[in-house]
């Protein structure tokens, strides 16, 4: 398999020239668990975004769909909806497969990461997506579906290794057969989060190292860069770029997305910010370059440790927002990495957060907003219509 989604920037982390990079917006910012109630939204917003943000070129999805949808979904009605996203000049090249249950209007918290790499319904999952994606997928490109940074820390045990590589060889083997009989080449890309096994650039190189796979199914493992996590982790884009180049580590594609950033230790000050729905991983680094990390929000306000100088919480807030009443975003983050970042790979915005937003951040529909976020992003990376 050809991958052309090798990172875009030079040894000194200079950008190179590159092609207009795909842009859109992940579907999971809808809420809807059924393939209907997904259909239906993405049939109202998708061609008015694509109108706006791409009106001579085609358009793709960034589909998200849960488990139910997903074995909901026969030949016909895939056949179905790729004839209409034909007639509407858009395209499949990516499926968020992360959430696989409920992912909004109810609490998701820790479960969003169930079922993990150890569970055999992780794999049936993903196998299903991947034959989805095919049908949909058009041919010349590379698609993308992330996963799961393995699971939640806390779930997982080192003893599980060995359950997860099993379970991600018959993923990867059957992605490779996949190709050999559709034609459609398709990365398994895992997504580090916050409070999961794989959190950082350096997480994912070392647990790619260890899994030492041969080339056949190495080929097809990436990984999901999501810049609100990576930003969590206080990483320096250009050092975080050069380190999955380094390593021969393919990003499948890109989700726009952007935290909350006080420089301040007084975390509390973020307190109409925690809720039930989400997990909002909050980790502060100390004056001495120590990072302090909790689980929720609500953690990091009751412990309210000291020496802290600056505070990120994983609540995604519109990317071109650059500050609240409270504080500021991690908007820098997105400035300094997008155009870093390589042409091939998809570019999604992702701020799913709209039902828990304060108003005053939301600044009006759903659709108008993320046509607003998408405008910034194209801006950002050079993008023209």
């Amino acid at each position: 398999m050809t991958n052309s989604n090798h990172l875009a920037i030079n040894g000194d982390g200079r950008r190179q020239d590159a092609a207009a990079r795909p842009l859109t917006y992940c579907t999971n910012i809808h809420p809807g668990e059924s393939w209907q109630e997904i259909f239906a939204a993405v049939r109202h917003s998708a061609p008015m975004v694509k109108k706006k943000i791409s009106p001579h070129r085609p358009f793709p999805l960034g589909l998200r769909l849960s488990g139910r949808a997903a074995w909901e979904m026969d030949g016909n009605a895939a056949n179905e909806f790729h004839r209409w996203c034909q007639q509407e000049g858009l395209y499949v090249a990516s499926i968020n497969g992360f959430p696989y249950g409920t992912f909004h209007h109810a609490p998701v918290k820790q479960e969003v990461y169930l079922p993990d790499w150890t569970q055999g319904e992780r794999l049936e999952y993903t196998k299903k997506l991947a034959q989805l994606l095919s049908i949909w997928l058009p041919g010349e490109m590379v698609g993308s579906i992330s996963t799961v940074p393995v699971g939640f820390r806390a779930d997982i045990r080192d003893e599980d290794f060995g359950i997860v590589r099993k379970n991600l060889i018959m993923a990867l083997d059957f992605l490779h057969r996949l190709a050999d009989q559709s034609g459609k080449n398709i990365l398994l890309s895992m997504e580090p989060e916050p409070g999961c096994v794989l959190e950082s650039v350096d997480d994912v190189v070392a647990f790619f190292d260890r899994l030492d796979l041969p080339d056949t199914q190495r080929q097809r493992l990436a990984i999901c860069y999501d810049c609100c996590h990576q930003s969590l982790q206080f990483e320096d884009p250009v050092k975080s770029l050069e380190l999955l180049a380094d390593n021969a580590i393919s990003i499948g594609h890109v989700q726009v997305s952007s935290a909350l950033r006080l420089k301040d230790p007084r975390i509390a000050l973020l307190s109409r910010y925690q809720e039930e729905c989400y997990l909002h991983q909050t980790v502060g680094r100390t004056t001495e370059g120590r990072l302090l990390r909790y689980d929720d929000l609500d953690q990091a306000i009751a412990a309210a440790p000291e020496g802290v100088e600056e505070w990120r919480v994983h609540f995604h807030v519109p990317v071109f927002l650059d500050e609240t009443d409270e504080c500021t975003s991690t908007r820098f983050f997105l400035e300094e990495v997008l155009p870093l970042l390589p042409a091939g790979p998809v570019f999604e915005v992702e701020t799913y957060t709209w039902t828990i937003l304060p108003p005053e951040l939301q600044g009006g529909s759903v659709t108008d907003c993320l046509i607003r976020e998408l405008e910034w992003v194209a801006k950002t990376i050079g993008n023209r219509k």
